[in-house]
């Protein structure tokens, strides 16, 4: 069994909660899809809203990430031989974690992660740019409306599929944990420069980056301290 899952949630701070979580189940030839909106009784900041298109008279009267069916559904099937597949596990694993403890007990696929491995001259690694970047759009058979946490949850099935041709469900076990040595910076002061060309010319910038941004992206972090 697979399950595609994708989250949404009122930002990406520690303090932030999850709004909206859903998942598309493949069992042999059968899919099921579950989405619930969610109310952990944290306000969602225009910011938030802007991107996912949920409003706090949205999630009014929604229940709890625990009690929802949902992840009542995703608790159930926390086996150790089913594949849970994502687009950035790590956050969305920390997410519910802090929500409610949940622990995943099976075998992980980050198609971010498995992207980055196979697709190092990808220009960045967002769901929406691979999506057109890999033109899975043509292959939608139904309106996809990004950031909406079920089509989200339909892309990432659609990404892992792709990403068949490049390598075996065995090998993106493997990718899913293995670090990545990236080669330039996705975004920020040094967009699109390689990483090792900012280690020799503003090594300090770099230095301060490890230091000082506690929620660095794992891989580059890693990256940076190659380099370095």
């Amino acid at each position: 069994m697979l399950i595609f899952i994708d989250i949404e949630t009122t930002g990406l701070e520690k303090g932030d909660k999850v709004v909206s979580i859903a998942l598309v189940i493949v069992e042999d030839e059968k899919i099921t899809e579950k989405s619930d909106l969610i109310n952990e009784g944290k306000k969602i900041p225009p910011k938030a809203s802007s991107i996912n298109h949920i409003t706090n008279e949205m999630i009014k009267g929604k229940p709890e990430l625990q009690d929802s069916e949902t992840f009542k559904l995703l608790k159930l099937n926390n086996i150790y031989d089913i594949t849970l597949i994502s687009h950035n596990t790590k956050f969305d694993l920390e997410m519910l974690n802090r929500a409610c403890g949940f622990v995943w007990q099976g075998k992980i696929i980050d198609t971010r992660r498995v992207s980055k491995h196979l697709m190092p001259e990808c220009e960045e690694y967002s769901l929406q740019f691979l999506r057109y970047e890999l033109k899975l759009y043509k292959d939608e058979k139904e309106k996809i409306i990004p950031h909406e946490a079920l089509s989200d949850a339909k892309v990432i099935k659609q990404l892992y599929e792709s990403l068949l041709e490049l390598a075996s469900k065995e090998e993106m076990y493997e990718l899913s944990m293995k670090n990545v040595l990236m080669s330039k910076f996705e975004f920020g002061k040094y967009g699109g420069r390689y990483i090792e060309e900012i280690s020799m010319l503003d090594r300090g910038y770099l230095t301060w980056m490890l230091n000082n941004i506690l929620d660095l992206d794992e891989d580059l972090r890693y990256s940076i301290e190659y380099y370095l």
